[in-house]
């Protein structure tokens, strides 16, 4: 592997856990409980579309596995894996076929996002009307996925001006 993706593989798990932290201090009183904004999918999106789909993939784990152990526990490390593994799935698919723009991406991953955490959820606590939630999240998945895609877009032409 070559230094310089070394230091890039470094440096985006980084940012990524970082935003996982600062997201969790931000208090968010909204409808659903455990909701959060996805601060951290920002720099998955930008290393997705700057490096490659697998130096993404493994920054995305990193960061869930670093950030449920340090901040979440096991409960929230499971949701935000399932979650994270979803809607990372989804997002590569949609990129691969070229048809969807980095936000289009990023809506994407920010609604099936909520869509794997709520089915995890609903496993975990064994209750099915979890799913009534769904609406909610589906919206916000749309809202934050939008703010994050729009967030990496500017982003992502900002680093491949100056870091190419």
């Amino acid at each position: 592997m070559h230094r310089k993706n070394v230091a890039y593989y470094g440096l985006f798990a980084a940012l990524a856990i970082l935003m996982g932290y600062v997201e969790m201090l931000i208090p968010i009183p909204l409808l659903v409980p455990g909701m959060k904004l996805g601060l951290a999918n920002v720099i998955i999106v930008i290393v997705l579309y700057f490096m490659d789909t697998r130096a993404a993939f493994f920054i995305s784990l990193v960061r869930v596995l670093l950030s449920g152990l340090l901040f979440a526990g096991f409960a929230g490390l499971l949701y935000s894996l399932a979650g994270a593994l979803f809607s990372f799935c989804i997002m590569v698919l949609l990129k691969k076929t070229d048809k969807f723009s980095i936000l289009g991406v990023s809506v994407a991953g920010g609604v099936f996002h909520n869509i794997g955490q709520i089915i995890v959820a609903a496993l975990v606590v064994e209750n099915i009307r979890l799913m009534y939630y769904l609406p909610f999240l589906l919206f916000f998945g749309v809202l934050t996925g939008a703010v994050i895609g729009i967030v990496a877009r500017m982003t992502l032409g900002y680093l491949k001006r100056h870091f190419s």
